[in-house]
């Protein structure tokens, strides 16, 4: 049905374009928007605030349902040591079949961390986007299953983040992957994540991420920018849903303000990886990801911007309509390019 926007939203009585600023929204996303308000009225009882733990199972339910499957990545799980004294953290990694296989060059190595608010999302939520990247690129991706919040608040989801990724830099061995070439990527909360690391390799608390790649990043925690104004409502995230969020992962206003819950107030931004960053025409998120891509640039970093005009938050992972799938395709493509660039300045 995705497939053929325009029978749905006829039937539905929307077929006027959706426009904003210019910018004409793809006709695939806004019948997905008209199904997902149908199915959030069907079942929405009101009242309280959702559950998180309903809220994550409803979510992956979603999410696994909105993504075609690559069939041509093998993929195993296996345990981490976590930071001091919290429990071994659960990733999973993928390798596209016949990648690194044979003499030439080891594949680089992709640290994924999931998007969710970092409140849901998990391993089964971005598997395929995972074997989409990895099947794309060439790389092995290893998607991290970080704590969540309201359990584990800001900073755990940091924490175990840095320490997924710097067990991915420090076992290229054992994942047969180039010494040294470790990429960090993510989508919104993960994209945030993704941030995070690259700085602090940049600072030394951990080795220096070869390439960043963060897909529809949340940066900054006030949520106040005129795109988050803008889209507050009607386009799957929503600034009372972040609000939410925020309320489970950085409950306390002051840590709003600093850079590990707000990368973009990171005055000095030199020094860090180079970057690809993606946003979507309609994503309340959409401003601070352009504002962060300009100040890479003007810090002299080494950044490729892309904004998605016809998109919303949360594209990445909706394969169901085909032009989703290709601009995932298309933005797993460049960040295969930035780690083969990597994997040729290492020497292989």
């Amino acid at each position: 049905m995705v497939s053929r926007p325009e029978v749905l939203l006829r039937a539905a009585g929307r077929a006027d374009p959706v426009e904003r600023g210019g910018r004409v929204l793809n006709r695939g996303v806004q019948a997905l928007l008209v199904l997902a308000s149908t199915l959030e009225r069907l079942s929405s009882s009101g009242g309280d605030e959702p559950d998180p733990v309903e809220t994550r199972q409803q979510f992956t339910a979603l999410a696994r349902m909105a993504m075609p499957v690559r069939t041509d990545v093998h993929v195993t799980g296996r345990r981490v040591p976590g930071p001091d004294g919290a429990p071994h953290i659960p990733v999973r990694v993928y390798r596209r079949f016949g990648a690194g296989v044979g003499p030439g060059p080891r594949p680089g190595a992709i640290t994924y961390f999931h998007g969710g608010g970092w409140v849901v999302g998990n391993l089964d939520s971005h598997d395929a986007s995972c074997r989409l990247l990895a099947a794309v690129t060439g790389c092995v991706v290893v998607s991290v299953d970080y704590r969540l919040a309201p359990e584990h608040p800001y900073p755990a989801a940091i924490e175990d983040a840095l320490a997924a990724y710097a067990w991915v830099h420090d076992h290229h061995r054992d994942l047969g992957t180039a010494a040294g070439v470790v990429g960090v990527m993510g989508d919104s909360a993960g994209g945030n994540l993704a941030a995070v690391v690259a700085l602090c390799g940049r600072d030394g608390a951990v080795p220096a991420p070869v390439a960043q790649g963060l897909v529809y990043p949340a940066l900054d925690a006030r949520l106040d920018s005129p795109s988050i104004h803008e889209f507050a409502d009607g386009f799957f995230l929503t600034r009372a849903g972040m609000e939410a969020y925020r309320r489970h992962y950085v409950p306390d206003p002051a840590v709003w303000e600093t850079w590990r819950a707000s990368p973009v107030l990171v005055e000095d931004k030199r020094g860090v990886a180079p970057a690809l960053v993606v946003t979507a025409g309609f994503d309340p998120l959409r401003d601070e990801g352009a504002t962060y891509a300009r100040d890479l640039g003007a810090a002299g970093v080494d950044v490729e911007y892309r904004c998605y005009d016809d998109m919303v938050h949360g594209f990445f992972g909706m394969g169901v309509v085909p032009d989703c799938l290709a601009l995932a395709t298309e933005v797993c493509d460049a960040m295969g390019a930035l780690m083969r660039r990597a994997v040729r300045t290492a020497g292989g």
